[in-house]
């Protein structure tokens, strides 16, 4: 996957920029054959090209019809990970607002294969952002709702903050979660709160299955190679430029050309042909979750249509 951060950007200027730490969480492999501070280095010297190449504030892609500006209003910066604050169609704006992001970014590590994690406890802080990208404060969770690297890579935080308080305190609204299966060639926006970039490009197609280490991930969007994601963009929304609305959630891409080992993911076919696209990234579909939240954002793996992977028992997700 897109390893998570640790630490912050100390300098981001063109001509130099310096990471604090980047190593990945429990469980993430360095790059083979790499020290870590040459895999600083290296991004470094991505987000300095990405920032000559993009401005850093808005994106807009030409699309069939019509396309709209996104910039960065509704997305949050972790410690470790970008995400989003996000709304479900039905969500009310005094129910509790949830943050997205990647299952892999959770604090406590990385789910293992199989793991579902539910109702945890969290007092986990995100970073809110302006459409500029400026800071504007904070909001702190309550627990992860949902969090999982099986079938999808995911994690869900409910907040201690209705949609209505953090409008009002910081003037955001939450992006909203697409119920419909996106459309390939469909322009797409992945804009990372972590590093306050946003990455263009388009939908080139769907992967039956996508393996990378133990974990295997479902019908995952494969981006065109301009979407040069890099380690920190975990859990960024994709947006369809199009709708406005989230497509997908931002979380691997194959690094070094290995067959389906971490931070090399390989596609395998309906008959099992394996594929490996060195460069090439990838994210995971969204439109499924809003029919596993119910009335006041609540979380519903029972609800019909919910194909969100349950825990396997009653302490499942503890850990």
């Amino acid at each position: 996957m897109i390893r998570p951060l640790v630490g912050a950007l100390a300098t981001a200027v063109l001509g130099a920029a310096a990471l604090v730490g980047t190593a990945g969480p429990a469980g993430a492999s360095p790059h083979p054959g790499k020290s870590a501070q040459e895999q600083e280095r290296t991004q470094a010297s991505q987000l300095v090209v990405d920032s000559k190449a993009k401005d850093r504030t808005t994106a807009q892609v030409t699309a069939k019809g019509k396309s709209k500006a996104v910039g960065f209003a509704g997305t949050v910066a972790l410690s470790n990970c970008s995400g989003s604050i996000v709304k479900m169609p039905t969500s009310q704006e005094n129910d509790p607002a949830l943050v997205m992001s990647n299952g892999h970014c959770l604090e406590g590590g990385m789910p293992g294969a199989g793991e579902v994690v539910v109702d945890r406890p969290s007092s986990r802080r995100f970073t809110v952002l302006d459409a500029s990208a400026g800071e504007l404060g904070t909001i702190k969770a309550t627990k992860v709702a949902y969090a999982t690297m099986t079938d999808t890579d995911v994690s869900l935080y409910e907040t201690g903050s209705t949609y209505a308080e953090i409008e009002q305190k910081y003037q955001i609204k939450p992006l909203e979660l697409a119920t419909e299966h996106p459309a390939q060639g469909a322009a797409i926006s992945v804009v990372s709160g972590y590093w306050k970039r946003i990455y263009s490009c388009n939908i080139d197609g769907f992967v039956h299955n996508l393996k990378e280490g133990d974990w295997t991930w479902k019908d995952s969007v494969r981006y065109t190679p301009e979407c040069k994601t890099i380690g920190g963009t975990s859990g960024s929304p994709v947006i369809d430029t199009a709708s406005g609305k989230v497509a997908a959630v931002n979380n691997t891409g194959n690094e070094s050309g290995e067959r389906c080992t971490v931070n090399n993911p390989c596609e395998v076919d309906e008959n099992g042909k394996v594929t490996v696209r060195k460069g090439i990234n990838y994210a995971q579909q969204t439109y499924g979750i809003p029919k596993c939240f119910g009335v006041g954002n609540k979380l519903d793996l029972s609800a019909e249509g919910c194909e969100l992977p349950e825990p396997s028992g009653a302490s499942a997700g503890r850990r």
